[in-house]
């Protein structure tokens, strides 16, 4: 075994076949939709004509058959009827549809023939049964020959032989009678020929009609794929062609645009949250540098402790905004609200408004215990009621609201968090939970923030399957969080 291979005392080594077939056969299959789609409809159609031609030669012969046999059965029993009378004569009379008639005796003698085998011995056995019967009765039997067995008495056609045996007063008489099957035969030739043709043209029809529909299918995909190649990073803008109709191929060219269009808003979206942020971490860098630059050349110890007091301000308001940048980023590739369970919302409102220390304003609260559980992450949770609860105190004047109810109609948890400020214009309503938008473009960045905390705050909700809403109130700004029950609750 020089090479690894079996090998046998005397012979070569037996090489393997299996792989270059297989890989044969992967090089003949069709790999087009449209030689697949034609190639199995012609199949089935040929299958299916082949049955059907099948079982009509079958009911054919069948019928042919039985038609040729009961003519012989019944030239063959009139025979035996006249040989128990004992009116048999020398030459019998051919009946229609027969093609010869030969009487014989026990001893194997010929009593009588048809005209075609006057003077000719008996014919040779035919594999039929016979059957001893007495004077008053006769049976019979059926067999086919092939023609060469008959060949030398004249009868050059398969032939269908039906023997009875009927009890005379000189002894039984074997009475054979047959048919040929020549009819029987050409009809059935016919036949196979016209359903194998007929077959033809029809596989052949289907073959050419499916090509062309699925090719007229198919064009609208080939023309989706050809657009959806030439889309590249910079060509978002660009949709798919969408055919005409309600088919599954237009459904697809509605769905890839609807594709596009998620990734041109996302995209459009991570663009504008780059210059964004990229505007935001400029202008505090910038007045950080400057604070710095001047705290190092002032001569005066007093001001540079001013200077490096306010850039550690800008360095905390830095640090505040780098982490909302992360969460938001976060927020937009995650799937869901990261680790979850059950969270008791009275429980974490409790907490949240306990752990923010003194505040401006204070928060009244109305949280029950047991008020309501919702499956969540619960320290996103509390990001999203801290940023509402820092909103409130931006813009309230004397007081806050925070309260927890159950909607009996709805089944969800709603949080209302609501301040006596000047409140937020109905026109502004969705904008404010954009990122970086300040309605007050005005304000100092100390009391404004980085337009961040709303839009942190709906994304939240929306991840843990709730909605964060601005409902209409008399005075101040209403914000309501619907959060959905928990499973186990």
């Amino acid at each position: 075994m020089a090479d690894g291979r079996p090998t046998v005392a005397g012979r070569r080594p037996v090489r393997r076949i299996g792989r270059p077939v297989g890989r044969i056969a992967a090089r003949l299959a069709p790999r087009t939709v449209r030689t697949r789609t034609t190639l199995a409809a012609c199949v089935g159609v040929a299958l299916v004509m082949a049955v059907a031609s099948a079982a009509v030669l079958l009911v054919l012969r069948v019928n042919l058959e039985h038609t040729v046999e009961a003519e012989a059965r019944e030239q063959a029993r009139a025979v035996a009827r006249l040989a128990e009378d004992g009116r048999l004569p020398a030459q019998v009379t051919l009946g229609q549809g027969t093609d010869f008639v030969q009487v014989t005796d026990a001893a194997g003698r010929v009593l009588a023939a048809s005209p075609n085998l006057a003077g000719r011995p008996a014919l040779p056995g035919t594999g039929d049964r016979t059957d001893s019967t007495t004077s008053t009765a006769s049976t019979d039997s059926t067999a086919s020959t092939d023609s060469t067995d008959l060949a030398a008495w004249g009868l050059q056609h398969r032939q269908r032989v039906t023997t009875v045996t009927a009890g005379t007063p000189a002894g039984p008489v074997t009475v054979r009678v047959g048919a040929s099957l020549h009819t029987a035969d050409t009809a059935e030739d016919l036949t196979t020929a016209g359903l194998a043709a007929l077959s033809a043209v029809l596989v052949a029809t289907v073959g050419l009609l499916t090509w062309r529909a699925t090719g007229r299918a198919l064009r609208p995909v080939e023309a989706i794929r050809a657009e959806v190649a030439a889309i590249g990073e910079g060509g978002l803008q660009r949709r798919v062609p969408a055919p005409r109709g309600d088919d599954e191929i237009a459904d697809l060219a509605r769905t890839m645009n609807a594709m596009l269009d998620r990734l041109e808003a996302a995209g459009t979206r991570q663009r504008r949250f780059i210059a964004d942020a990229s505007h935001e971490l400029r202008s505090p860098l910038a007045v950080l540098r400057t604070q710095l630059e001047v705290a190092h050349t002032h001569p005066d110890p007093a001001v540079r402790a001013d200077l490096v007091a306010g850039a550690l301000q800008d360095t905390d308001r830095l640090q505040a905004l780098a982490a909302d940048l992360l969460l938001l980023a976060r927020l937009d590739t995650t799937g869901g609200p990261g680790p979850a369970g059950p969270v008791d919302l009275a429980a974490l409102l409790r907490d949240t408004v306990a752990g923010r220390g003194p505040q401006p304003h204070p928060v009244e609260l109305d949280a029950p215990d047991g008020t309501f559980t919702v499956d969540g992450n619960p320290l996103w949770l509390g990001r999203l009621l801290t940023n509402l609860l820092d909103n409130a105190q931006r813009h309230a004047t004397a007081r806050i609201s925070v309260r927890l109810r159950s909607d009996a109609a709805t089944g969800e948890a709603v949080v209302d968090v609501t301040d006596d400020g000047p409140g937020i214009p109905p026109a502004d309503r969705d904008r404010v939970f954009e990122r970086f938008t300040r309605l007050d473009d005005a304000r100092s960045r100390n009391d404004g923030g980085a337009g961040l905390g709303l839009s942190i705050a709906r994304d939240i909700a929306t991840l843990h399957g709730g909605t964060l809403r601005i409902e209409d109130t008399a005075v101040g700004a209403a914000f309501r969080i619907r959060l959905p029950a928990a499973l186990s609750s």
